[in-house]
């Protein structure tokens, strides 16, 4: 293939590199490979000016052609792309969506623990408040126990004699 057969001058008067021909339209017509700026005498001919105005028309019927495929193809790519984004949001939503739950799970165990920890924490509350009162009516038997040996040792007259071992009893009576 000759020189011609790949370029041509576009509209605008500059070179334009076009390939061979693949059945996507009419074929272009040979033209003159001058610069704008060139113009012998034989080129100035109408006929030849004629081949050129014909040759830029294959020219750009080509480029619009390429174009048009070009278009369609990053389109497609495009919306391969924005599949596959989409693909990937749908994949992470539903893996949130099960970490959500997971966690929903826990937060309900955790709950639960915790509702059990303030049954076993009120139960142990009541049982010290119970023998907090067991203590001090402990404490109030010893001291008056005390008092009633003190008195028993000191005076030796019956009035307060209740003797040692009824004060354990009453005692033992208080803390049961």
């Amino acid at each position: 293939m000759a020189f011609s057969d790949y370029y041509c001058i576009d509209t605008d008067g500059f070179w334009a590199m076009s390939p061979p021909q693949l059945g996507f339209g009419p074929e272009p017509t040979a033209s003159p490979l001058l610069f704008p700026s060139e113009t012998p005498a034989a080129a100035s001919s109408p006929e030849v000016e004629a081949a050129g105005d014909a040759a830029a028309a294959g020219c750009a019927d080509e480029r619009r052609l390429r174009r048009r495929i070009s278009n369609r193809e990053s389109a497609r790519r495009s919306r391969a792309r924005k599949q596959r984004r989409l693909d990937e949001l749908r994949a992470s939503a539903a893996a949130l969506e099960r970490r959500r739950r997971e966690l929903a799970a826990r937060a309900q165990a955790a709950r639960g623990r915790l509702a059990l920890a303030r049954l076993a924490n009120a139960g142990l509350r009541a049982e010290a408040a119970a023998l907090s009162l067991r203590l001090a009516a402990a404490r109030r038997a010893l001291a008056l126990g005390w008092l009633y040996n003190v008195a028993a040792a000191a005076g030796g007259s019956g009035a307060c004699s209740l003797g040692f071992v009824d004060i354990e009893q009453t005692i033992a009576s208080l803390i049961a």
